[in-house]
């Protein structure tokens, strides 16, 4: 009965020791992409490399409008055979544009996904980096709340910048 009563003691006691020796971290990872330098710098250069394509969207884009424009105002002071090949011209206009936004955003989500890699892998090293350092137990990533004191985004973004 007494070995009894000290094991169920002793289990009682054991989670609440377990627990106060444990150290766990939270990581922000979504704001590690939004607000490292990386990232940023990985921002900038996917803006500079797709911007003169995404002007050329935009161009074609006017360009459907207006025509769409033009074919409401004298569509009907055309002839039949004139305003066909004006519809047709705007039929070809929007597969093509809606064929080059596509292949955009394919090609843009590719490099991002490239882009962002690098920065995920260091933003892990730089993670294991200080859970080794400072001998976190558990590090985190997504969570439904995570309370300030158990966060260290803040140190990752540092390391990061370092």
């Amino acid at each position: 009965m007494k070995r009894l009563f000290i094991l169920l003691f002793a289990l009682t006691l054991s989670p609440h020791a377990i627990a106060a020796e444990i150290k766990i971290g939270f990581v922000n990872t979504e704001r590690v992409f939004r607000d490292s330098q990386q990232a940023l710098k990985a921002q900038k250069k996917l803006e500079k490399e797709f911007h003169g394509r995404e002007q050329d969207i935009q161009k074609m884009v006017k360009q459907a409008r207006d025509l769409q424009t033009w074919l409401e105002k004298e569509g009907l002071t055309l002839s039949e055979s004139e305003r066909g090949k004006k519809q047709r011209d705007l039929a070809n206009l929007s597969r093509d544009l809606q064929n080059n936004q596509r292949a955009f955003r394919e090609d843009l989500n590719q490099r991002r996904n490239e882009e962002f890699a690098t920065v995920q892998e260091r933003a892990r090293k730089a993670i294991i980096e200080i859970a080794e350092k400072e001998r976190f137990d558990l590090i985190v990533e997504n969570v439904v709340y995570a309370s300030t004191r158990v966060d260290i985004t803040e140190r990752i973004l540092k390391a990061l910048d370092r």
